[in-house]
């Protein structure tokens, strides 16, 4: 095993914080993930991981090196596409993570065209509405809408996404249409739990520059945007939304806007990736196409 192999091993297990996770991920036997890592110690003549029952972490000489890794792994790899560029471009494997509506509807049905620009570039694609754990999942970036939780991670800003109130048509006749905030007293929303914390999400709007917000009862609650929206067609409650989820319902009349002026303060959307001195190629066309995609989305 070559040098930048032993490199490429380490840093994934380090990246994983697990032998086994690191393993699967590179298709390799854990044993094999294991010796390798003792070889860079034997070689390097010092420790590079502290090593317990549930994780496995740097040392400080670890993390130096796994700094000093990154860079030797990325200079590596931009050498060998040197001379080829022009006729292979960029080659390899990227783990991508979506929100599950942004996947489904906008950047699957877009793939193909990615694919068939970059034809060395194999893409995992991951569509989930929890906050997904970059380096411990081996994550290369996260397409994420909302406000960073991890300041730890490297965000590539994308801008913002509208956000609009709607309910059906059905709810809205039993139950009469909201103007203002103070109306919301008399309905109920399909509440929105966090997946991550199990929150219920109180109901917001913007007045006078000012972000204000309101607990609305429901007898419903769901932890995705499918579920919120499903939930609302079927006649459940009030929900804010990205208008780009339900514009389609809109136009066919499925669901119809209420409160066009309280509506919530539009959410920032960002690439997030873990910190690198130097990006490979493949992640580097990703984030390009995928800006493009949803700034066209944005505009929309």
């Amino acid at each position: 095993m070559d040098r930048i192999e032993l490199f490429r091993i380490f840093t994934r297990v380090v990246e994983s914080a697990s032998f086994t996770r690191a393993a699967d991920t590179l298709g390799l036997p854990r044993s094999s993930v294991s010796a390798a890592v003792q070889t860079l110690e034997t070689r390097l003549g010092t420790r590079l991981l502290h090593r317990t029952t549930r994780k496995v972490a740097p040392t400080q000489d670890g993390a130096a090196f796994y700094e000093r890794c990154l860079r030797l792994i990325s200079d590596m790899d931009e050498a060998e596409n040197l001379f080829r560029r022009d006729t292979s471009g960029p080659t390899g494997r990227l783990r991508v993570d979506l929100p599950s509506r942004i996947g489904r509807l906008i950047v699957a049905p877009a793939l193909p065209e990615f694919l068939a620009r970059y034809p060395g570039i194999d893409i995992d694609l991951g569509m989930t509405d929890r906050a997904v754990h970059l380096i411990e999942e081996s994550v290369d970036c996260a397409l994420r809408v909302g406000p960073r939780e991890d300041s730890s991670l490297i965000a590539r800003p994308f801008g913002t996404l509208r956000l609009i109130n709607v309910a059906s048509p059905d709810y809205l006749e039993r139950h009469g249409t909201p103007e203002t905030p103070d109306d919301l007293s008399a309905h109920v929303a399909v509440n929105y739990a966090s997946p991550s914390s199990g929150r219920v999400e109180d109901w917001e709007w913007v007045e006078n520059g000012e972000a204000r917000t309101v607990s609305v009862a429901g007898r419903v609650s769901v932890n995705s945007a499918e579920g919120s929206i499903a939930c609302c067609l079927a006649g459940l409650g009030l929900i804010q939304i990205p208008a780009y989820d339900v514009i389609d319902h809109i136009r066919e009349g499925r669901l119809v806007e209420v409160m066009p002026h309280h509506v919530a303060a539009p959410m920032p959307m960002a690439l997030l990736y873990p910190h690198r001195q130097h990006l490979s190629r493949r992640l580097k066309v990703f984030a390009d196409w995928l800006e493009g995609l949803m700034r066209g989305v944005i505009a929309a």
